[in-house]
Formats: C-alpha cells, structure tokens, sequence
C-alpha cells in the first residue's frame, strides 16, 4: 500500500508537471476565476494558476501572485508541513477575490498549521493582524518565508509560534488574552492519527465571534467524517468548491450552548 506521504509527494511532482505543461502551452494567464455561481449551493470556482512563470526555476522554489505583490515561497518535498498544497492556493484566491465578503483589514488572525506561509502571508498583505502556527520543524522555513515576503511592506509585523494540537493550549493560547477574528486552516485534514487534537485545538481557539476558514483537499473518508465532526460544534456553510482539484471551502462559527 503507498503510504499518505508517498501519494502527497507524488500530487505535489504532478502539480510541477502541470505547470511545466502550462508554461510551455500557455505563456500568458487570463485573470478570471471562471465563477459557476449557483443560487441553491457554494459558488464553484477553478483554482488560478498564480504562480509566475520564469523561464527556469527550481523546484524548491516556487514564485505566486496574490493581492499585487509577487510572493517567493521555498518549499521541500522531504516535509509536508513545507509544501503549497491546493487548498492553500484555494482559500489565498477567495481571499484576494473577496475581500468585501472576507475583510482581513486589521482583523487578528491565526492559521492552524501554516507550513509554507503562503496564506498567512497573503492574509498580512490584505491587512491582517497574523499569527502563523506550526510544529516546530517546520517553524524556520515558514518564518524565513514569512520575513523575506513581509519586510519591505507597509503591514502589520505577522508572528510566528509553534503550536503542536493538543497540547499546552491553555498556557501558549490563554483565552483571556488571545482572542482572534478568524481561524484559518488548509489541508490540515488528510489520514494522519492527530485528527481528534486537530479538532480539540480548532474548538478551543474558536471562542464565540471567531470564523473558522478551512479549505481542504477531499482525498479519504476521513476527511468526510471529520467535517461531519466539525459540523457537530460548529455552524457550517460551504463557501466554494474547486472541483478539478476536489477542494472545499468553509466558514465556521462556534455553537453556543
């Protein structure tokens, strides 16, 4: 049986495949999201191609552009937590794409399992007040990226702090004085052992008034049983649908007892 990170990586070598197919089919990139907005469900959405072609690049580096600002993420397929995956590309496009919908301006945010920095670093281009979470493996690589995007623009300074789910919430995160707009997540949910934590970190930062953002992958029923967890605690709704890359979008807030 290919094991979960074998199948990631493989997505990740297809996904540098379909870009080297487009840069030699398609130079130039038409800036529409092909909406298929539906009266009755989530608008569906194609995932942009924002990264920017280059007539080289390496495969640890990857170049995007979001909100008017060129961003130079490096990634490495040796980690999960240090590769873009699509549900970040999905929620950083609805996030540049919907900003009277979504308004980041000076909201205080925290992403659950940053890895590479891309959303959050999008999230402090649009305004944001942002704190970006991780293991602590993957914590110099996202804060490099996060400092080398961030430094020379007039945004708020984003933090990095490790956060392992689970653990130590109370103490790292006290709720008296770490309360945020919104909680963001992207591909945090795929068949790993930490789910019920996942969960447990998610409830506990999401204090009443918070909007939990998550985009996923859908690849495993996992994935189907863990929304149907997250619906248990909180009021969902599906915001997008990216179909030909099987990601969803929702928003959530807490249910108040």
């Amino acid at each position: 049986m290919i094991s979960t990170q074998h199948q990631l990586i493989l997505e990740r070598a297809q996904r540098i495949m379909e870009k080297e197919k487009l840069l030699e089919d398609k130079p130039e990139f038409e800036d529409s999201n092909y909406s298929l907005a539906s009266e009755s469900g989530p608008r569906v959405f194609q995932i942009l191609q924002k990264w920017v072609p280059r007539a080289s690049y390496y495969f640890d580096k990857e170049h995007y552009c979001y909100a008017g600002h060129q961003i130079i993420i490096h990634e490495s397929i040796e980690s999960l937590g240090a590769v873009v995956w699509p549900g970040a590309l999905a929620l950083c496009q609805y996030l540049e794409s919907n900003q009277q919908e979504i308004n980041l301006r000076d909201k205080k945010i925290l992403e659950i399992g940053a890895g590479t920095g891309l959303v959050s670093i999008v999230a402090s281009i649009l305004g944001a007040f942002v704190t970006a979470t991780d293991l602590p493996e993957v914590l110099q690589n996202l804060e490099y990226n996060i400092s080398k995007n961030t430094q020379n623009m007039n945004v708020h300074k984003p933090e990095v702090r490790k956060l392992v789910w689970g653990e130590n919430l109370n103490e790292d995160f006290p709720k008296a004085t770490h309360r945020y707009d919104f909680i963001v997540a992207t591909d945090v949910v795929y068949h790993h052992t930490a789910l019920d934590t996942l969960l447990e970190t998610i409830g506990y930062l999401c204090q009443p008034g918070t909007v939990l953002l998550w985009a996923n992958k859908f690849r495993f029923s996992t994935d189907y049983d863990f929304l149907d967890k997250v619906s248990n605690i909180f009021n969902v709704t599906q915001l997008a649908e990216f179909p030909e890359s099987n990601v969803k979008l929702f928003k959530g807030t807490i249910r108040e007892n």
